[in-house]
């Protein structure tokens, strides 16, 4: 009797082939159902329909199709056990020696902006995650496929082995099975948390699917591992050009996306980052203009950068670019001009993300025995909630100016000080163990060019001294959340230096 196959898929990649392989090479005999058998039966390839092998129809508008003992009689049976084998046989069941099954789309689903919770519900496979893991636990006997990229490697397996597998390749496509249901059930389960019922989730699941083996991680002796989660996000992302993507490249990338993300598509934005902290960001007329400010602000550092931008690139701003050495650039698009111009350069990576403004709604954090999961620090700051605290008051073009600086401030690293004017970063304090080491590294980067500036800081002031030494180098106003029990001190030193003075009431750490 000829072997039996069942293949059962909603991604149908290359399922054609495999079928027609497994039917002229290896003699396989195929049932399938639903669409896939469809698929297979307009390409001519013979397959009998699950609904007549197991002699019960499709039922609940297709809900109900390989749940059944035929089915899954078929794939659990022991081969080496005579009661399953007896058990087999005294009902009319073939064994399987290939499950070849993907499941719903549902994290496609669910990415579609109009996405109902009805249209999502219909998108939760059944039979898909029961066959698959009944099939991977019995991998002992019979060979799953859930991706099609493996479906090669089977065959392969089958010509180099007189049409066997090993119980090595078995137990490894068994292990992405299992894999698969797990991802797939923490989206479900996230969904239902986050969208559906919007409780706080008593369990919490990481999955993600391997998207790509990195060289190496932080440094070139650690080992790294790139994992895709959902549909959206950089793997997502069309790379026009340059070499691989490297851990850093991607933490970077990532900073600087968010960062990017602060300002409207319709307000030219440029943000150019060294190790997560933005060395130079500017708003402009234009999107050139944008980028000669924020490289003019600390061209030094700009070497060797990540440069992300929010409008497409166009030819004047790959020219621009194309004057020194960065990493890489991501923006939503980018001109034929504009790409011919950068591709002189082909180690220079260059990405196109068109929704720069859609990012994980939770950040998660490792620490020794288990990890934390926080909301993202997504929150919409509003001017009109800001507390003028100082006798001076702000003027309108003073009150965008802290804005500006206020949105950069939260995307440094704390302790984080952030000096900007006219829309461009002059100096910047990152990641320093007090609040006065990052005053003071901000304000001697800006120099002269402080007068007249703004200072954003992501904490409170404890002290009044950095205020003092703002006011000392220049500073006509200091945006800062407040809520330190030495407020009043801050604010009477910024009085009687004549320096406005906005309290945020929210503050924004990145440790």
């Amino acid at each position: 009797m000829k072997r039996l196959a069942l293949l059962s898929v909603s991604d149908k990649t290359g399922i054609v082939e495999l079928a027609r392989q497994l039917v002229e090479a290896f003699e396989f005999e195929l049932i399938s159902s639903g669409g896939t058998a469809k698929t297979l039966i307009d390409a001519g390839i013979p397959v009998m329909k699950v609904s007549d092998y197991t002699g019960s129809p499709e039922i609940l508008g297709g809900r109900v199709k390989t749940l059944h003992p035929r089915i899954h009689g078929g794939i659990l049976a022991r081969r080496d056990l005579p009661q399953d084998v007896a058990d087999l046989e005294a009902n009319g069941i073939r064994p399987l020696d290939l499950v070849v099954v993907n499941l719903y789309p549902f994290e496609q689903t669910i990415a579609q902006p109009n996405c109902t919770v009805a249209d999502a519900i219909e998108q939760i496979d059944i039979g898909g995650p029961a066959m698959l893991r009944a099939s991977a636990k019995n991998c002992a006997h019979l060979t799953v496929l859930c991706n099609p990229t493996r479906y090669e490697d089977y065959l392969q397996q089958l010509r180099d082995n007189n049409g066997e597998t090993s119980l090595e390749f078995r137990q490894a496509r068994a292990a992405e099975g299992f894999a698969m249901t797990m991802a797939y059930d923490r989206a479900i389960s996230s969904y239902f948390t986050e969208v559906v019922t919007q409780q706080p989730a008593s369990q919490y699941t990481l999955a993600g699917q391997e998207h790509q083996s990195l060289r190496y991680g932080e440094n070139p002796h650690q080992s790294a591992t790139w994992y895709q989660t959902g549909t959206t996000g950089w793997t997502s992302a069309e790379q026009l050009q340059g070499k691989e993507l490297s851990y850093n490249n991607l933490v970077d990338l990532e900073a600087a996306r968010r960062i990017i993300a602060e300002f409207p598509a319709d307000e030219p934005t440029v943000a150019i980052l060294k190790h997560t902290n933005p060395c130079g960001a500017a708003v402009g007329s234009t999107l050139v203009e944008a980028y000669e400010k924020a490289f003019a602000a600390d061209s030094v550092s700009a070497f060797g950068g990540i440069v992300a931008v929010n409008q497409t690139i166009d030819a004047a701003t790959a020219t621009a670019l194309k004057k020194t050495f960065l990493e890489c650039i991501v923006a939503p698009d980018c001109s034929p001009q504009a790409r011919e111009i950068l591709a002189a350069k082909s180690n220079l990576r260059v990405l196109l993300l068109p929704d720069l403004h859609r990012g994980e709604r939770e950040t998660v954090k490792v620490i020794a025995g288990g990890f934390l999961v926080q909301a993202a620090d997504d929150e919409i700051d509003d001017p009109q909630t800001w507390q003028v605290v100082t006798q001076k008051q702000p003027t309108p073009e003073q009150m965008a100016e802290m804005a500006f600086a206020w949105k950069l401030a939260k995307h440094v690293k704390s302790n984080a000080i952030v000096v900007t004017r006219d829309r461009v970063t002059l100096g910047v304090g990152a990641g320093q163990m007090n609040r006065v080491g990052s005053a003071k590294i901000a304000l001697e980067q800006a120099g002269e060019r402080a007068k007249g500036a703004t200072l954003a800081s992501d904490g409170f002031f404890p002290f009044d001294d950095s205020v003092r030494s703002a006011a000392a180098a220049g500073i006509e106003a200091i945006i800062q959340p407040g809520g330190s029990i030495r407020d009043k001190d801050s604010i009477q030193a910024a009085d009687e230096l004549g320096v406005v003075m906005v309290l945020t009431g929210i503050r924004h750490f990145l440790h």
